[in-house]
């Protein structure tokens, strides 16, 4: 696959239904087998999302200006392998499909030069109204401008996101405190911070013996700094689990739910579902 120009890229960030976004996986962003962290890979791919958005008048630059912000729901990313250290990858991404109150957003990751596909993502947003915190109708933005970049042509092979159940079995694992850098832009706890404190939960030997083939979060109710978070984890096969993470706000009250993720992991040279 002949990889595409900075030009061709541009052009077409402007003008087309899909962005592509050129990142490098930066040497202190990856991990002790040189291969990027899921976390930073996250943080690109909501970056992707940001600047596709913010070319086409619906992103976080115009919806500062009538009090809107978009809020991530739902992230699942599926991986045949992570790029290793210093490797130039590119980030494709297009909306799938728009509703009055949620957007499905899909992500392609591919090696930038050769264009190897390391892995896919899928994701759910919703709009909220940054004073009551409460969802708006996304289609009001602009007369509904997303919908003229809806792409319902191409396609995302992984699995959406799927429902995260579990049973009274989880066990209770830890108990963190969360402060400064847990807060993002709009001001609750950053999404791609629960997912490293989430990949915290096991030793480093898992992770020199398997890799993270599958990543799903789903994200319930805000936290904010200060609150304390609570992880339980439910082993559901001999390579997946469920987490479920409670909030203990500073003033006390009853632990509430703030997200669940689920975690599966394969030999490291397994394949996907993807491939």
């Amino acid at each position: 696959m002949k990889p595409q120009s900075e030009a061709d890229n541009m052009l077409k960030n402007v003008h087309g239904k899909v962005g592509r976004y050129d990142f490098l996986a930066e040497p202190f962003h990856c991990d002790f087998s040189n291969r990027l962290f899921m976390g930073h890979l996250g943080n690109h791919l909501l970056n992707a999302a940001d600047f596709h958005s913010n070319e086409r008048d619906f992103g976080m630059h115009y919806l500062n200006t009538i009090h809107r912000t978009w809020v991530l729901s739902r992230l699942v990313i599926e991986m045949t392998e992570m790029p290793v250290a210093y490797t130039k990858f590119a980030v494709e991404t297009w909306v799938e499909g728009a509703l009055r109150f949620f957007t499905h957003r899909d992500f392609k990751v591919e090696d930038a030069l050769t264009g190897q596909i390391f892995g896919y993502g899928r994701s759910v947003w919703a709009m909220i109204d940054t004073d009551t915190r409460q969802p708006v109708d996304l289609l009001k933005v602009h007369d509904g401008r997303i919908l003229k970049y809806v792409d319902t042509n191409k396609t995302c092979p992984i699995n959406p996101p799927s429902r995260v159940k579990m049973t009274a079995a989880a066990e209770f694992v830890r108990t963190i405190d969360t402060g400064y850098s847990d807060v993002d832009v709009n001001g609750h706890i950053n999404s791609v911070k629960y997912i490293e404190h989430i990949l915290d939960l096991w030793k480093l030997d898992r992770y020199r013996e398997q890799r993270i083939r599958r990543f799903e979060i789903a994200y319930v109710a805000e936290g904010h700094g200060g609150d304390r978070l609570s992880f339980y984890r439910e082993q559901t096969t001999p390579d997946e689990y469920c987490v479920r993470v409670m909030k203990i706000e500073p003033n006390g009250g009853e632990p509430l739910e703030v997200c669940r993720s689920k975690v599966q992991f394969a030999e490291k040279n397994a394949p996907t579902e993807a491939e």
